[in-house]
């Protein structure tokens, strides 16, 4: 039977049927996997608009306002574009993928992906840059 509410437990199916905790150790183990995961995904939402930015910037005259500039910022087939959204792609399944993990509704599991966002935003975004780039990303862990 799956909670529909918050516990706390080491039981727990994170994602897959075959990705059950049933002891300390694959707990654990599974709690510092997805703090990783979630590290993962700021340092690649980091690297995601860093290249948009370069992109971006390198397209632009130095006297061009951002607000007035056009929506796209290369030709719709350029390598920039394309590894952009190869990068937003990626970016948006782990993060769903975090999102889901969540919804198993353990508490541990929460706890871990939050904190592992919060600490990747501490050591890959929060150095002032992400103000010049507007974020454009729906997922909620961004």
């Amino acid at each position: 039977m799956m909670h529909m509410t918050f516990y706390w437990g080491i039981k727990a199916t994170i994602l897959f049927d075959s990705w059950r905790t049933d002891s300390w150790t694959s707990y654990l183990l599974s709690l510092v996997a997805l703090f990783a995961i979630a590290a993962f995904y700021q340092y690649m939402e980091d690297r995601r608009l860093r290249f948009k930015f370069l992109a971006v910037r390198s397209k632009r005259s130095p006297i061009a306002a951002p607000l007035l500039a056009p929506a796209s910022f290369a030709v719709a087939g350029s390598p920039a574009r394309l590894a952009t959204a190869l990068l937003f792609g990626v970016n948006s399944a782990i993060g769903y993928l975090l999102m889901l993990a969540v919804m198993s509704f353990n508490a541990g599991v929460f706890i871990a992906v939050v904190v592992g966002l919060a600490l990747g935003y501490l050591l890959f975004r929060s150095g002032g840059e992400e103000d010049l780039v507007v974020v454009d990303n729906p997922c909620a862990c961004a």
